[in-house]
C-alpha cells in the first residue's frame, strides 16, 4: 500500500539522503481542487461536487458583471447577433472553461504524481472535476434536434446555471449527471480503464474524460426521454 506524504520518501538504502524536492504549490493546490483532495473521505466525490459548481458558476458571475454594468449606466447588454446567427457567449465560455481545466489538469496532475512519487494519487481530484464538467456541457449542451430550443427565462424563475443561452442547468440534470459520472467513473468502461496507463497527468485525466463522455451519453438520453 502506498503512503501518500507532502514530500519524497529519503533512501533507504545508505546512501546519503536525497534533498527534497521543492513542493509544487500551485500545482498541488490546483491538482487537490483547491484542497478538497486532502479530505479523508470521498475525495473523488467532493472533485464531482465541484465540477458542477464550476458549469454553474459562469451564469450567476455573469448576472454579477451585467448588474455591475448596469449600475454604471451600460445599456443592451446581451447577445451578440452575427449575419442573423446569436453568438452565444455562454457556451463559448463553457467551452474555454472545459479546454482549461483539462490543460491545468494535465499539468498539476503530472506534477503532483511526480511530487509524491504515486502513479494517481487519490489526493488528485481535478480530474473528477474535470469530467464532471464535461458531463453537463456534452449532456446539456448537445441540443435535441427535434425540439425546439426555448430560452430559459421564458417559463419564469432562475436556473441554477446555464450551458448555453438555451440550455438550462435544473437540479435534475445535475442530479442524473452527478449519479451517472460517478457509476461510469468507478465502474470505468472501455476504454476508460485502459486510458489509465498513459503517461502522467493524461493518464490520470483521461480515464476521467471518458466517464464523462458515457455519462453524458446517459445525460442526454435522458433528457431525450423527457427529463
Amino acid at each position: 500500500m502506498n503512503t501518500k506524504t507532502d514530500a519524497p520518501p529519503a533512501a533507504d538504502d545508505g546512501s546519503a539522503p536525497q534533498p527534497p524536492a521543492k513542493k509544487p504549490r500551485l500545482a498541488l493546490f490546483i491538482a487537490t481542487a483547491g484542497g478538497l483532495g486532502y479530505f479523508p473521505k470521498a475525495p473523488g466525490t467532493l472533485g464531482s461536487l465541484a465540477g458542477l459548481v464550476v458549469a454553474a458558476a459562469p451564469f450567476w458571475l455573469t448576472l454579477a458583471l451585467i448588474a455591475i454594468y448596469t449600475r454604471a449606466g451600460g445599456e443592451g447588454f446581451g447577445f451578440l447577433v452575427r449575419d442573423g446567427e446569436i453568438f452565444d457567449p455562454v457556451l463559448v465560455v463553457q467551452i474555454l472553461i472545459t479546454i482549461l481545466i483539462a490543460a491545468l489538469g494535465v499539468w498539476s496532475a503530472n506534477r503532483a504524481s511526480e511530487f509524491w512519487h504515486i502513479k494517481d494519487p487519490q489526493r488528485v481530484v481535478i480530474d473528477e472535476v474535470s469530467g464532471q464538467h464535461l458531463t453537463l456541457l456534452l449532456g446539456c449542451g448537445v441540443p435535441l434536434w427535434w425540439k425546439p430550443q426555448q430560452i430559459p427565462f421564458q417559463f419564469g424563475g432562475w436556473p441554477i446555471g446555464l450551458i448555453s443561452a438555451r440550455s438550462a442547468l435544473n437540479w435534475k440534470y445535475l442530479l442524473v449527471g452527478f449519479l451517472l459520472f460517478r457509476l461510469f467513473d468507478i465502474w470505468k468502461p472501455f476504454p476508460a480503464r485502459q486510458a489509465e496507463s498513459l503517461p502522467g497527468g493524461w493518464g490520470i485525466m483521461a480515464d476521467d474524460w471518458i466517464a464523462g463522455i458515457y455519462a453524458a451519453i446517459g445525460l442526454w438520453l435522458a433528457r431525450a426521454a423527457g427529463l
